[in-house]
C-alpha cells in the first residue's frame, strides 16, 4: 500500500500530467504502427532504372552545371528498353 500526500491541486497535476504523457505515448505508437503497415507501391521501370544507375547519373556542364541532365538519361533509358522488348 502506498500513501500519497499533497494538496488536491498538486495531486491532480501529478496524476493528470502522467495520464497525458501516457496518452501521447500510446498515440505516437499507434501512428508509427499505421505508417509501418501501409502498402508499399511498386516502383515504375524508370524509378528502378534511376536507382540502379544512381552512381552513373549525368550532370549538365556549363552555366547549368550541377543540374541533372534528364534528357540524356531519358534517351539512355529508352535505348536500354528497346533491346528488352
Amino acid at each position: 500500500m502506498v500513501k500519497v500526500e499533497g494538496t488536491m491541486a498538486e495531486l491532480r497535476e501529478l496524476f493528470v500530467e502522467g495520464a497525458k504523457q501516457e496518452g501521447r505515448r500510446q498515440a505516437k505508437k499507434a501512428g508509427v504502427e499505421i505508417v509501418k503497415s501501409g502498402v508499399k507501391r511498386a516502383k515504375s521501370a524508370w524509378q528502378r532504372y534511376m536507382a540502379k544507375k544512381s552512381n552513373q547519373i549525368k550532370f549538365k556542364s556549363g552555366p547549368k552545371k550541377g543540374r541533372l541532365d534528364l534528357k540524356k538519361m531519358s534517351r539512355a533509358y529508352k535505348r536500354s528498353q528497346k533491346g528488352k522488348k
